[in-house]
């Protein structure tokens, strides 16, 4: 489990980038809370990372921008009993808002027009639909 994180396809943080924090976690464990440490917090320096390039690691501090304190992102784990299953949880969210932060943008929409097919056939519709109900109408 320790070890580099991989994000997406050659992008690998090394381990030496990831601070580990912990602490007791509230939630299910009975008298075990009050003696462990299963709560963990995760943290990686976006601002100083050498695992993404320039490119990447300006895309990821413009997106991560609100939840960035001084370039230090922080990802916390406490759903499991489990120090090593909060810390599998961690790296896994980590991993997932990384890959989501250097993303490419998506394409922009090339803006279209109906052609003038479907505009007719639509018409047509409209009308038919149209007709229709014009005669179930009862003349008074």
């Amino acid at each position: 489990m320790p070890g580099p994180l991989p994000v997406r396809g050659s992008i690998v943080v090394p381990e030496a980038e990831l601070t580990w924090r912990f602490s007791r976690s509230s939630g299910p464990g009975g008298q075990g809370v009050n003696t462990t440490d299963s709560r963990v917090e995760l943290g990686f320096d976006v601002a100083r990372t050498t695992a993404f390039g320039p490119a990447l690691r300006a895309r990821a501090l413009e997106r991560l921008a609100a939840r960035l304190v001084d370039g230090v992102i922080t990802v916390t784990a406490s759903e499991h009993r489990s120090q090593l299953r909060n810390r599998e949880a961690a790296r896994e969210r980590l991993a997932a808002l990384l890959r989501d932060a250097i993303a490419p943008p998506p394409k922009r929409r090339r803006s279209t027009k109906p052609s003038r097919g479907a505009v007719e056939r639509r018409l047509a519709a409209k009308k038919h639909r149209s007709d229709l109900k014009r005669l179930r109408r009862t003349e008074d």
